[in-house]
């Protein structure tokens, strides 16, 4: 034990001896590690971020919008529009064996609203109860609708977060009332914020019961008698969304009267196709990264490769002189092996340490939308750590394996 101490200490002296060739050796592996690590923490940002930003939808959610029958399969410049109808929506429901839930969407935006206080314009939305359990609505005070509130098509409305602060600046909505285009409301409930940090502007809904938008706010326009604005569906697992999809198109196709395989008829958002892509793409940019951060690792490993070797060469007589005395060819291999060791495991860890408090600093700034903080990923720590062990091994075992095997007498004879 004491012998391996006393080859650590000549490994630090002999270091300590040559500082800025230690250092620059040590920067070029701290820089590969972080750059790995940071890199791929950045595809992982923006990965998260885009997640999150689905997430203020809902789960699993898809739309169907209104659309267009082409005259001749593959044109999208003729060809008759159709709207959808509340009607397609009670079709969906009860004959889409592998649709969860569903709900239509009849959405104005020119109905005004005023509370005692002020008034404002935005969206009114009239839904299903079941609306909250497809989309993200979060409540902070008060409740949903109910059943009964839309078999009642009671006058009742739920407020997002930036429509309560504009009707009630600093008071509670729940329990008032509001006008809708001067029909008198009660407010039930009001969301919690769905957006941080004011992204994309203000979010200013007003949730009503679906009969009770129906009977009093129904679409505007040619064709408009019973027209609802989308739907929203769920499928019942999210590995079944294209069959989902399939009967939905197959209803809306017969209700319609075209066929159903006519892509081009049906304007959708399948948001689970949408983030599988986004997934690929980030798959695709963490490869990419992950490659470019192993080459600059790669780098710095082959920096200490000729740094030892160099040190092989500039220590010829010492080696000679060490093996005359009775040093052993293990003791030139373990010191010169603990040399290249030591430059690669501590240059790692200061990268590390050094880019782990990098992510947290930037964990305190403001982040755009669709972006999220950098972060460690796990995969890419154990990566760096296993190409760190294995450029160490390298990077030691070769220049000590060529000083060991040098023969006393030849290396006391070099100048």
């Amino acid at each position: 034990m004491q012998i391996f101490f006393d080859i650590v200490g000549q490994t630090l002296r002999t270091l300590w001896a040559h500082k800025l060739r230690s250092f620059l050796t040590m920067f070029g592996i701290a820089w590969g590690v972080g750059s790995l690590l940071l890199l791929v923490g950045l595809g992982e940002g923006f990965r998260s971020g885009q997640r999150k930003n689905l997430a203020t939808l809902g789960t699993d959610i898809m739309f169907l919008f209104p659309g267009r029958v082409p005259a001749v399969e593959g044109s999208l410049n003729s060809g008759r529009y159709y709207r959808l109808r509340y009607a397609d929506y009670e079709a969906i429901r009860k004959e889409a064996k592998h649709v969860r839930a569903v709900t239509p969407n009849l959405n104005r935006g020119d109905i005004r609203a005023v509370s005692e206080y002020t008034s404002a314009s935005g969206a009114v939305s009239g839904v299903a109860p079941v609306f909250n359990t497809i989309r993200f609505t979060p409540i902070a005070t008060g409740r949903w609708l109910s059943e009964q509130d839309n078999n009642e098509n009671r006058r009742v409305a739920v407020l997002s977060y930036d429509m309560q602060r504009t009707l009630f600046p600093g008071r509670p909505a729940v329990g008032n009332t509001i006008l809708l285009n001067g029909t008198r409301f009660d407010v039930i409930g009001a969301m919690d914020q769905t957006r941080k940090g004011g992204q994309g502007g203000p979010d200013l809904r007003i949730f009503v019961p679906i009969n009770t938008m129906r009977a009093m706010f129904p679409m505007k326009g040619d064709n408009a008698e019973d027209a609802i604005s989308f739907i929203n569906y769920q499928p019942s697992t999210r590995q079944e969304h294209e069959i989902a999809k399939l009967e939905v198109h197959r209803i809306i196709a017969r209700r319609h009267q075209f066929d159903a395989s006519l892509a081009e008829a049906f304007d959708d958002w399948d948001t689970i196709e949408s983030a599988k892509r986004v997934d690929k793409i980030f798959d695709a940019m963490d490869w990419f990264l992950g490659a470019v951060g192993l080459v600059t690792l790669a780098l710095g490993a082959i920096g200490i490769i000729n740094i030892m070797l160099v040190s092989v060469t500039e220590r010829v007589k010492e080696i000679g002189l060490r093996k005359a005395l009775g040093a052993t060819n293990r003791n030139i291999l373990t010191q010169f092996f603990l040399e290249g060791v030591f430059l690669t495991a501590f240059s790692g860890c200061v990268g590390l340490a050094i880019t782990i408090g990098f992510v947290a600093l930037l964990s305190l700034a403001p982040t755009p939308r669709g972006f999220d903080t950098p972060r460690i990923v796990p995969i890419s720590a154990a990566v760096a750590i296993g190409s760190l062990a294995l450029a160490g091994v390298v990077a030691g075992l070769y220049p000590a394996r060529k000083a060991a095997m040098l023969p006393p007498v030849e290396a006391l004879r070099q100048e």
